[in-house]
């Protein structure tokens, strides 16, 4: 019997200066003392595609599909924050992506009908190109949670480069998913 692979297709943040500044709006989210789980720095990205659980025979023919991808290397804005599935009831906080989401959309567009040859379903959530930055565990604090981002809603985080698609896997552990690339699909 073969093992199953959790995987799923995204872009890392590649920019160091994001990342810091991530963590710094992370630290000031714990301060309102809101009931959430940080996604721990390493494991921010932005994802184009989660997939599930796949066979090893699959992680070979959905990295065709990733090959098949046209794109030249481009630039994503992070700006403003915000939550899913609405402000009232916030289930993730996410920082939102102001420029590259064209690009984004369409990878995004190539990627999806080909996965859906592979016998995926297509994405009922549709695409919405952002980054989990925080995950809301239960209501506690949510008043204070939603007040900071009314008011830090527009923080800038800077730019990074999308340059290399890589398809991910995700062991997931009691202290929380451990991501590391399989594949990757670097720009032209």
């Amino acid at each position: 019997m073969s093992e199953f692979v959790r995987a799923f297709i995204a872009f890392d943040l590649e920019n160091e200066e994001v990342k810091k500044k991530l963590t710094e709006v992370q630290s000031l989210l714990t301060k309102t003392r809101a009931d959430i789980k940080l996604v721990e720095l390493e494991n921010i990205h932005i994802t184009m595609r989660f997939l599930g659980d796949i066979t090893p025979a699959m992680v070979d023919k959905v990295y065709g599909e990733i090959k098949r991808i046209q794109f030249k290397e481009f630039k994503i804005k992070i700006e403003c924050m915000g939550t899913f599935p609405n402000l009232n009831y916030p289930r993730v906080v996410w920082a939102r992506i102001t420029q590259g989401t064209d690009q984004l959309q369409n990878i995004f567009s190539q990627l999806e009908p080909n996965l859906q040859k592979l016998g995926f379903t297509q994405d009922s959530k549709g695409f919405n190109p952002h980054l989990t930055i925080a995950r809301v565990r239960s209501p506690l604090g949510k008043n204070q949670l939603i007040e900071f981002i009314q008011k830090n809603n527009c923080f800038n985080f800077g730019e990074t480069t999308a340059a290399s698609l890589r398809l991910k896997r995700s062991q997931l552990t009691p202290q929380g998913p451990i991501y590391s690339t399989l594949k990757e699909q670097r720009s032209l």
